[in-house]
């Protein structure tokens, strides 16, 4: 069997997730090396990642590694990915997908609705911010950067009154004490891809791709390729006041999405169903666009709330 090096980010989440990939493939009998690559995303701790205005910030070293030949495959978080790969690449696999929700964090309250006024709410994820904004507009939503282990310390800490988090990190590391809220997608609709990992490998490496085939999800793989379709067809990156859930359905996919002012003032929510992923996330953000979402980005890209770049 063929010895397999991994790119991973270095946080306790990433090595987590390369470790998982690393463990099936040494049940195929694969030898497996991980090598940890810092990104641009991992060295910016001190700004919001919706102003940082740099493509790809978590995935472009990793994939620098790939292109040398230094790894084999990447194993990322499919929603730190741009919606279009940069040339060269191509995602190999999407294992089976984690919870795709927003979990609320507090060591105080029960749920969001609990929240005293002027609560103080951590998130640096726009997306968030604007949904809750709009659920909530008396809260104070406050930056959080950092890594799982230190935005749940921040918490513990009393720096915050709550934090929201992604449910699949959490998950993962099973870190789920402070967990007291799963949130519905009808009132915070997650970032397209959350909860999945994408195997990324060099095109047309045909050999790790045959090694790789195994792990790919057919579920994971037409939710998350719905998902991203919308993203791209509104022009959006991971950073964007966008959300986008696809689930299968009665054996078809449905598809939620919203997008918002990043002060929470409107939300467009939108839904349909369908057999094509790639047609089904396009006509879906087709629609958002018409209804006023292409207003609300050029707005957000036209204030520098995030960096154009973003995609």
């Amino acid at each position: 069997m063929a010895r397999l090096h991994i790119g991973s980010r270095g946080s306790q989440l990433a090595l987590w997730q390369a470790n998982h990939i690393s463990a099936l493939l040494r049940e195929r009998g694969h030898e497996v090396e991980i090598e940890i690559i810092h990104t641009t995303g991992d060295k910016i701790l001190d700004v919001a990642l919706s102003k940082v205005g740099t493509k790809g910030m978590f995935t472009k070293e990793i994939e620098e590694a790939l292109a040398d030949g230094r790894v084999d495959l990447a194993v990322h978080s499919l929603k730190d990915l741009p919606s279009e790969l940069s040339a060269g690449f191509e995602i190999v696999a999407i294992p089976k997908r984690e919870n795709p929700r927003d979990v609320f964090c507090s060591s105080k309250y029960e749920s969001i609705e609990q929240l005293p006024k002027s609560a103080r709410v951590g998130t640096s994820s726009l997306r968030r911010e604007a949904q809750l904004k709009a659920l909530r507009p008396d809260l104070n939503i406050c930056p959080l950067r950092g890594n799982v282990d230190t935005r749940l310390r921040k918490l513990e800490a009393g720096e915050y009154d709550a934090i929201i988090l992604a449910a699949a990190g959490l998950n993962r590391l099973g870190k789920t004490e402070l967990v007291k809220q799963i949130i519905s997608e009808d009132v915070m609709c997650p970032a397209a891809g959350q909860g999945a990992l994408a195997i990324e490998i060099r095109a047309g490496d045909s050999d790790t791709r045959q090694e790789i085939a195994f792990l790919d999800d057919a579920k994971a793989r037409a939710s998350t390729s719905c998902e991203r379709a919308l993203l791209n067809k509104m022009g959006g990156g991971c950073q964007v006041p966008i959300g986008a859930l696809a689930e299968i359905r009665g054996g078809r996919l449905y598809l939620q999405a919203v997008v918002a002012r990043p002060d929470g003032a409107q939300v467009l929510r939108e839904a349909g169903e369908g057999d094509d992923p790639a047609h089904l996330g396009e006509s879906v953000g087709e629609i958002l666009l018409r209804k006023g979402g292409d207003v609300i980005l050029a707005e957000v890209y036209g204030k520098g709330v995030i960096s154009p770049q973003q995609t």
